[in-house]
């Protein structure tokens, strides 16, 4: 089932045009290749006659995502893309998730998108050249190393893997886990607690992102942390001794958690319109199930059960995308957008849970099988409320934020 999109009244040409191009290519080379394009079996092992069909196939999409102007849409066009706005890039996103794998056959694939937006900002020059540019013309592959097995992720204060100058390097040691994309990656920008004038590295507040290339002595990449209970590529990594050059720093020596916020504030608007194009697929696939499957003696569309799913899901979809649309607007303005940016958070995977879960039903045994996209939806859906900040964190911000407006003499404006 082809992806329904409109121009739309309420936005600019840009954006519409943006949007249709993407579902244009969506509609036509992706979905009806979205079995061939990866060459995994059902069981999600590769599968080896398939490569270089997949591969050519994917090479030819890469080629009319670069015609169309799409290509890397978070990087400006001298390093590769096609430099749309923060706005634009988030519309762009709720279409290109309603297929799977869709956006990595447009330059955008985490973490080294996000590693991309990091370099770009932070990143010398000379740094840009040899990571950046290389990363975007997919001669490399990085990975991003901040979450530890032993500290709350959702407290950055907590981390514990230190660097220390000696001389002329930075010598890191500690213990990292879920570090996306690890096994492959050629070089991880690791969040570390920095030496500071005042006081050891690993009780001074200070962190910065240096960059390690994996093939540093040193660099021990123990396993790939299975999730769901299957293998991955978010690697387990021990630190030992790691030295690297101190110009592998990424911007200012304490300026890691601002760069880390950079990025998961960003991240957290993508990763809700990505939740928004993934429960539409799972709304389409419920509704054309419930049209075309007859049970004890009619349609599904015809039970009231079923007719219920359909209106909530409904609901859902528009409250979790109108939600994320107005805190992608505030942040496209500059606007203060950590209240919004929290209450997404909470909602959107919420609600993505609760429509997939609603199209499991009414698909039944198959809307749990791998023919489908549902139950990697699913494990998505419950990954999000733990993924950049669990939901408890997020609503206590969200508490301070309106408390602190109320003891500030005025009440909270719902209206911007």
């Amino acid at each position: 089932m082809a992806m329904n999109v409109q121009s739309s009244s309420t936005l600019s040409d840009r954006v519409n045009q943006i949007r249709l191009l993407t579902a244009q290519i969506v509609n036509n080379e992706i979905l009806p290749n979205e079995n061939r394009l990866w060459a995994t079996n059902a069981d999600g092992t590769f599968d080896e006659a398939a490569r270089d069909e997949s591969r050519d196939l994917r090479a030819h999409i890469n080629d009319v995502v670069k015609q169309a102007g799409l290509w890397a849409p978070h990087l400006p066009e001298e390093y590769g893309g096609c430099n749309l706005s923060f706005l634009e890039h988030a519309y762009m996103n709720e279409v290109l998730s309603y297929c799977v794998g869709a956006a990595s056959l447009f330059g955008v694939v985490a973490p080294n998108s996000g590693n991309q937006k990091i370099l770009l900002k932070y990143g010398t020059e000379e740094q840009r050249k040899k990571w950046l540019v290389p990363l975007t013309e997919g001669k490399m592959q990085s990975g991003f190393s901040m979450t530890e097995p032993d500290n709350a992720g959702s407290d950055p204060r907590s981390i514990k893997t230190t660097a220390r100058k000696e001389g002329d390097e930075w010598v890191i040691n500690g213990q990292k886990w879920f570090t996306s994309n690890g096994k492959r990656a050629d070089f991880l920008i690791v969040m570390c607690r920095t030496e500071d004038p005042d006081g050891p590295a690993e009780r001074n507040g200070k962190m910065t992102q240096i960059i390690v290339p994996t093939k540093t002595p040193g660099v021990n990449i123990v396993r790939g942390v299975p999730v769901w209970g299957r293998p991955s590529d978010h690697a387990e990594i021990i630190y030992d001794n790691v030295r690297v050059p101190l110009e592998n720093q990424l911007g200012q020596t304490g300026s890691g958690h601002a760069a880390a916020q950079d990025r998961l504030g960003a991240g957290r608007v993508y990763h809700c319109m990505n939740s928004i194009g993934q429960m539409w697929r799972a709304f389409d696939l419920m509704v054309q199930r419930a049209a075309s499957r007859e049970v004890h003696g009619g349609l599904l569309e015809t039970k009231q059960f079923v007719q219920g799913f359909i209106a909530e899901s409904y609901i859902d979809i528009q409250s979790a995308r109108l939600m994320t649309i107005h805190c992608a607007e505030r942040m496209d303005l500059g606007l203060d957008a950590r209240t919004e940016i929290s209450a997404i958070k909470i909602h959107v995977p919420a609600c993505y849970h609760r429509v997939v879960d609603r199209a499991i039903q009414v698909w039944g045994a198959a809307g749990v099988s791998g023919d489908l996209p549902l139950a990697g939806y699913y494990q998505g859906a419950r990954t999000l409320r733990l993924a950049d900040g669990p939901d408890e964190v997020h609503k206590i911000l969200i508490a301070k934020n309106v408390l602190k407006q109320h003891h500030a003499g005025g009440s909270w404006d719902f209206g911007n």
